[in-house]
């Protein structure tokens, strides 16, 4: 075993949220003394966004907006240059999450493009032909509760072959009728999104009903902005033939980190959305697309 680098935060769950201090350890351990040129720990946090194939090109004016855009950056100097003893050593450290300037501290989120990440990055600067070494441990940021009361805003749907849209040749779809609910499309986040479904009835067989949980996310500026819509979680409520009038249940968990509330900026948008899907026995594919804001409260 040569040297070895580790960050450990705190809190098991490493979930802060802005204006509280940041605490933790950095542990080196070493058979060996070591020799080394400083030792410093650097906090970051940025959004990073990217542009989908089809969008590069588009515009000029992309270029200069999808650069990343730094949200917090801390950086402070652990141990100054000389020698460590053997053995495992902690040195603690302290930071306070406050954004530079007037920048929030958006939610952590983990998207195809946009991307909203904090780090700790521990360097140890060693001398002449001994390797730097370096560890990146990375922290999760909650967005504050917003203050305002959230109103439930249930919807109710009926589906049949006249309210569909973009459909070419409706004469030859199969009758059916589905209906069902969601008690909200306004969600928090911790909770699941709720509601029920029934096919009252239908000419063919049903194959499938599946809850597609989708994230629309937009990079841009003034001239114009980039579009993408990509799947999050697919979850399969029904297999194959259900019976007719029976109610069932939907019920779908918001993933940790690839979901975040529902977040609106001059730069970039992350929005949600749930398809409910219902797949016929003649492979006709019937889609119902409902917009969803969600909020931690």
């Amino acid at each position: 075993m040569g040297t070895s680098l580790d960050i450990k935060i705190k809190r098991a769950n490493k979930v802060y949220h802005e204006g509280e201090i940041l605490s933790g350890v950095v542990v080196v351990m070493s058979k060996d003394a070591i020799h080394h040129n400083g030792i410093s720990l650097t906090m970051e946090g940025a959004v990073n966004l990217q542009l989908s194939a089809k969008s590069v090109g588009m515009f000029e004016a992309f270029y200069n907006s999808v650069k990343p855009i730094q949200i917090i950056s801390n950086m402070v100097e652990m141990v100054k240059p000389g020698k460590l003893p053997t053995g495992k050593i902690e040195i603690p450290f302290e930071f306070p999450l406050l954004s530079k300037g007037n920048k929030v501290l958006y939610e952590t989120y983990h998207g195809v493009f946009v991307n909203i990440q904090y780090t700790l990055r521990c360097d140890m600067r060693r001398p002449l032909l001994a390797k730097d070494l370096t560890k990146t441990c990375e922290f999760i940021v909650h967005s504050l509760p917003q203050k305002e009361k959230l109103t439930p805003s249930p919807v109710d749907f009926t589906v049949t072959p006249e309210t569909l849209q973009n459909v070419k040749e409706r004469a030859t779809l199969p009758k059916f009728l589905i209906r069902g609910h969601l008690n909200s499309t306004s969600c928090i986040i911790t909770q699941p999104l709720t509601g029920e479904l029934l096919v009252e009835s239908a000419d063919v067989a049903v194959k499938s009903i599946e809850l597609q949980l989708v994230r629309v996310e937009t990079c841009g500026c003034a001239e114009g902005y980039a579009r993408d819509a990509t799947e999050i979680q697919n979850i399969q409520i029904a297999e194959g033939d259900v019976c007719r009038g029976l109610p069932i249940p939907i019920y779908m968990v918001f993933p940790r980190l690839f979901t975040c509330p529902t977040l609106q900026t001059t730069n970039f948008k992350i929005e949600f959305e749930v398809n409910v899907v219902v797949m016929l026995q003649d492979d006709h594919l019937i889609t119902e697309n409902f917009p969803l804001k969600l909020s931690r409260v």
